[in-house]
Formats: structure tokens, C-alpha cells, sequence
């Protein structure tokens, strides 16, 4: 089978299969070919926004969008607090995960720690008899254990389950591109209790509003000053007040008690527990990645110097959730000089919000941040003059995220016909578009996650800061896309874990693998399929006589072929 499967690859225009002591190499999808100079027509228009705007289209929602006007779809898509998402309010409903403080989240994780290491001592106790029994309890999580694996299971879903079925399609797109840009680690630490309130309280809220706004939510929020360490960031030599010796009892000399000696051994096990200076991780990835990008004109002084500005950002204590704290014991209140920009001595946190309030508009930001926005939703390579319009928008608005969104996808770049379909989906754009494609909808397990997961993609867990590749060459092997033609197969055929299908609400049964492949074609592909897989689809109907199994590995064949890759 899985010969045939790669023979199909090879046949579906997918790129050459290397010898497996090679080892997978990037091979292109083909390209459409023709037509590059032809003006779009409706039907087409309203396939490129749904597959650009959303995570493809519904069956029926290709013409339902044509015969009502793309372009008001769009700009009700800009404005999405004013559509109905009834639907998904619903399904939500069933997420724990949603009604947890981050307080609660935080008990829940050290709950569960508490109890793995209670276990792991409880499984190495003893003389060393019944080793396998001790293996076992340790490697069995507890009752606390699996249920804040279920409340991680159950974010990541919930991402799954939104950009599915929600109504208000761009606002899932947008809410995914910020969560990237703003990176943060589901597996570091006391991020995996901090990511949910980061990404429900910080980026959604802010993912079409002001820029400003959204960088300073990110700056000041938990996760990300845990992610990049910037909680333990601190002035050199600087104390809280409990720990300064002239706050702490008794002194070295006559009349020294013992109650006053084991207080300073206090003092000195909790100051070696302190961050002792600066740390620049938040400092460098603000420039590098959230704003100015990598050629912003900045220095490792100017580096430096953001880090001492952001001295006493931190959190409060894990244990009770991880609040965002000012420690003002711990900031550096000297003059700093940030890209010529004098900041001078004795100011607090509110030159941090200057810092920020600057940066976010910034020409090297405005520059950076457009750019990164037209290569996802225009061009892998973005031409000039959409980031022109992006800039123009940003500096017109005051960085007003909704009106730069509206200048990209209302100018001719975004219209373009060769930059149609120019785009490869993601794994998880993949998993969602075909998912959306055959009218599946995402049960409330991470199963689908973790199929997404396995197709290179795991939701949260990109270690870096600098979040997933966006652009076609990071994604494209033989080997992934081998991965995405079984994952077709197995949704088509109702074996796809963590949803259900109904095919046939979809496409009726056919005896006629000509019509099967057409009515394929045209519900699945929008009309998109090339003469290349229509013949090899066709040749693989032909020695399978059921024509619901017929049926099933057309949808899956077109689901994992080429043109449904693109977007």
C-alpha cells in the first residue's frame, strides 16, 4: 500500500520520491499553469477568498459567497463581532478549559506535579524487588496528572474546533498569525497553565484592533515574559525590600541571638535563589521578531539597553496563577539611550510603554510587520506594492490592524492571478481546509491535533520564538506530502481520528468515475483539478468495483493531491 501510495505522489504531479539513504528532499508542487494574464471571474474570486481569508471553503459556500457579493463577505469578515457565530458558542460550551482561572489552571499543574513526584518516590522506594511493579506506578499518571493533560488536550482542540467551524473565518486566520509572530512555548514550564489566558485575554482580543495595543498585551503578558525570562530580569544588585539586610533582625556582635542567626540563613538561601542581573532573550526577540525585524537598524547595545528598561517586568508567584508584576525594587532607574532615543534616569515602567508605544510605530516596524502580513495572505515572495499599501494603511490609521488587513485585500496584489493559489497550505491549514472541504466537523478530543501534530505542525509547540515557517519551501517534501495523502484517505474514509464525515451529504454515490471525478472536482477543488490527476484518479478507479469505496478514494486522492495543497 504504501508503494501504490507513493507511486501516486510521483503521478499526481508531487515531485520525485528520492532513495530513502538520500533522504527527503524539497520537492515543488507544480504550479497552475495558464491563464496568468485572466481576470478572475466571481466564482473564482470567492474560491481565493475563502481559501486566503478563511480555512477554505464549505461545500456550497464557494457560489452561496459568488452570488452574494465577495467582496461585502470580506468586509463583513472585517467587522466580525457583527456575525452570528451561534454555532461554535455552542460547542465551546463543552471546554472546561475555557472556564478555568488561570489561578485554577496554575493548582491544577502543580497538583499534578506534586503527585508525579510523590509517585516517582513512591516507585524507586524499597530494596529494589519488584522493579516492575515500581516502573509501572511510575509511568502510570494520576488522577491530577490526567486531568491537566485533558485541560492541555482540550486547548489545543478548541483550536482546532474555532478555525473549523467558526463563521467569523478571517478573525480565526488573523488570531493564528499573531500567535505565531508573538511566539510562545506550550511546553516550557509554567507556560502550560499561562498560554490559554495569553492567547483568549492578549492576542484574540487585540488581533484586529490597534498594534500598539496588541504588543503591549504581549509584553505584559505572563507567558511571554516566562517564555523569554524576562520575569527574572532584574538591575544588578538590586533586593526586594524583605531581603535588605537593615529590614532583617539582629546584628553580628554582643547580644546576637540564635533566632536572629537562622533569619539571616534565610536571607541567604533566598538570595541565592534570585535573579542577580539583566536578561536580554525578551529584549532581542522584541527587535528582532515582534518590530523593527533583523535588519531594524538596532545594535547589542541598543539591545542592552530595552533589556535594562524592562528590569522588574515579572510575574507574580506560579503557584497562585502568575499574575503580571512591576517589581520597581528590581528596575534599572538609569538614563538609557535606545536608537538615539534618550530615556532619562529615574523613570519606571512607564518607559517600557514608551519603548513599546515607539517601536510599534516605527517605519522599520510598520515595514516589518506589513511585510510579514502580505506573505501570508498574498505571496510567499510579497510584491513591493502590497507592503506599500500595508504601510500607507498603518501610517494613515495610526497602525490600526482592520484597516491595514482591508488595504491588502482590497488591492490589485491580493487579486492578482498569479498569486492564486500561489501559496502551500500548512499542516494545519491542510488538516482544517479539508476538514471544512467534505463538511467534517472536529470532536472536542485532541486526536485532530495531534494528527496536525504528526504532519509536522504541533499546535503551541514550536520551541523558538521566531514561530512556524509561513512559506512553501519549509513545508513541501515528498515525505509530508505523502503524510497529507493518507491523512486524505483516512478522512474520506471516516478513519481520520477525532471527527466524522458524512460523505454522502457531500457527494452522492456514482457508477460513473467520470462524473464521481467531476462532481469530485467541483465540490472539493472548486473546479481547480488539473488533466494530470482527473487521469490518474481515473486510473485508479479502475479496479475498484464498490462504488462507495470508489467514491472515498477519489475525495481522498483530491484531498491529499496538488491543487488541494494550494491556497
Amino acid at each position: 500500500m504504501q508503494k501504490r501510495l507513493i507511486a501516486l505522489v510521483v503521478g499526481l504531479g508531487c515531485g520525485p520520491v528520492p532513495p530513502a539513504s538520500v533522504g527527503v528532499q524539497p520537492a515543488p508542487l507544480r504550479r497552475p499553469q495558464g491563464g496568468a494574464a485572466t481576470a478572475l471571474t466571481p466564482h473564482d474570486s470567492a474560491l481565493h477568498a475563502l481559501n486566503r481569508l478563511a480555512y477554505g471553503p464549505r461545500p456550497g459556500e464557494v457560489d452561496r459567497v459568488a452570488a452574494g457579493s465577495v467582496m461585502r463577505w470580506i468586509d463583513r469578515q472585517l467587522d466580525p463581532d457583527e456575525i452570528a457565530d451561534q454555532v461554535l458558542v455552542e460547542r465551546e460550551r463543552a471546554f472546561e478549559v475555557l472556564t478555568r482561572s488561570r489561578g485554577e489552571l496554575a493548582q491544577q499543574y502543580f497538583n499534578a506535579d506534586r503527585e508525579r513526584r510523590e509517585r516517582q518516590r513512591a516507585g524507586s522506594a524499597g530494596d529494589g524487588n519488584g522493579m516492575a511493579d515500581s516502573m509501572r506506578m511510575q509511568d502510570t499518571p494520576g488522577p491530577e496528572e490526567l486531568a491537566a493533560r485533558r485541560l492541555t488536550g482540550q486547548f489545543v482542540a478548541l483550536t482546532v474546533m474555532r478555525a473549523a467551524l467558526s463563521e467569523r473565518q478571517l478573525r480565526e486566520v488573523v488570531v493564528d498569525f499573531w500567535s505565531n509572530h508573538f511566539n510562545v512555548f506550550l511546553g516550557k514550564g509554567a507556560d502550560r497553565f499561562l498560554l490559554p489566558d495569553y492567547i483568549e485575554h492578549t492576542i484574540r482580543p487585540h488581533a484586529l484592533g490597534k498594534f500598539a495595543d496588541l504588543l503591549i498585551g504581549t509584553a505584559e503578558s505572563p507567558a511571554m515574559l516566562f517564555y523569554l525570562d524576562n520575569w527574572q530580569s532584574v538591575a544588578p544588585g538590586s533586593l526586594p525590600p524583605g531581603l535588605r539586610r537593615a529590614s532583617w533582625p539582629g546584628r553580628f556582635g554582643p547580644g546576637f541571638t540564635p533566632d536572629a542567626l537562622r533569619a539571616e540563613g534565610r536571607r541567604r538561601q533566598a538570595l541565592d535563589h534570585l535573579p542577580q542581573g539583566i536578561n536580554e532573550n525578551y529584549a532581542r526577540e522584541l527587535l528582532e521578531l515582534h518590530t523593527l525585524g533583523v535588519d531594524g537598524g538596532y545594535t547589542q547595545q541598543d539591545v542592552i539597553n530595552v533589556a535594562r528598561i524592562f528590569t522588574g517586568w515579572s510575574i507574580e508567584r506560579p503557584q497562585l496563577g502568575g499574575g503580571f508584576a512591576y517589581h520597581d525594587w528590581a528596575h534599572d532607574r538609569g538614563a538609557k539611550v535606545v536608537m538615539g532615543i534618550r530615556y532619562p534616569a529615574g523613570h519606571g515602567m512607564d518607559e517600557g510603554i514608551r519603548l513599546l508605544r515607539w517601536l510599534a510605530n516605527h517605519p522599520a516596524t510598520i515595514h516589518h510587520v506589513s511585510r510579514e502580513l502580505c506573505q501570508r495572505f498574498v505571496s510567499d515572495e510579497p510584491p513591493d506594492g502590497c507592503v506599500d499599501d500595508a504601510v500607507a494603511a498603518w501610517m494613515q490609521s495610526g497602525g490600526d490592524l482592520r484597516a491595514v488587513l482591508s488595504a491588502i485585500v482590497h488591492g490589485p496584489d491580493f487579486w492578482a492571478p498569479a498569486n492564486v493559489r500561489a501559496k502551500v497550505k500548512t499542516p494545519f491549514v491542510f488538516v482544517v481546509s479539508a476538514l471544512r472541504a467534505v463538511g467534517a466537523a472536529p470532536d472536542t478530543t485532541p486526536r485532530l491535533a495531534q494528527v496536525i501534530a504528526r504532519l509536522g505542525e504541533p499546535l503551541y509547540m514550536h520551541v523558538a520564538p521566531d514561530g512556524y515557517p509561513q512559506t512553501e519551501d519549509e513545508w513541501v517534501n515528498s515525505g509530508a506530502l505523502l503524510d497529507r495523502m493518507n491523512s486524505g484517505l483516512a478522512l474520506a474514509s471516516g478513519r481520520l481520528p477525532g471527527t466524522l464525515v458524512d460523505v454522502d451529504s457531500v457527494i452522492p454515490t456514482n457508477t460513473d468515475p467520470v462524473q464521481l471525478i467531476a462532481a469530485v472536482n467541483a465540490t472539493i477543488l472548486g473546479g481547480t483539478m488539473t488533466a494530470n490527476t482527473k487521469r490518474v484518479i481515473l486510473e485508479q478507479l479502475a479496479d475498484v468495483a464498490d462504488p462507495a469505496r470508489a467514491r472515498a478514494l477519489a475525495v481522498g486522492l483530491a484531498v491529499g493531491g496538488p491543487e488541494f495543497q494550494r491556497q
